[in-house]
């Protein structure tokens, strides 16, 4: 039996599985300026995989490389899913959100009531 694709596949998961909040977790702190921290270990572990004799762990690496690229394009995503409401913004960081949300209007869409309501309760 092969089990290198069942390897493969629960690596692939693992990884994707481990991107997902590291993305929300770097933008929640330092905002989507942060990307290039993703980009440098994108670029790591895809320079790492091209050195590694076996498949398997040179196809994981590979795949933990575009999954840090694919964060980047992440990152700028989850900056808007904040703007929207759909995540909570980083207190400290809440005039930087008005600003952006102010400079692009109705570019950001619909955002949750709770927001709203949220912004008078500060005022």
């Amino acid at each position: 039996m092969n089990w290198n694709g069942i390897i493969l596949g629960a690596a692939v998961f693992l990884i994707i599985g481990i991107c997902h909040p590291i993305v929300i977790k770097m933008e929640y702190h330092w905002g989507k300026k942060s990307w290039w921290v993703l980009f440098a270990a994108g670029l790591c572990f895809a320079a790492a995989s091209l050195f590694l004799r076996g498949i398997l762990p040179s196809t994981i690496l590979g795949a933990a490389a575009f999954s840090c690229f694919w964060g980047i394009h992440e990152i700028l995503s989850q900056e808007m899913r904040v703007l929207r409401g759909w995540f909570p913004e980083n207190p400290a960081r809440h005039e930087y959100y008005e600003r952006r949300r102010k400079e692009l209007g109705d570019k950001i869409g619909p955002t949750p009531s709770h927001v709203h309501l949220r912004d008078k309760i500060r005022s």
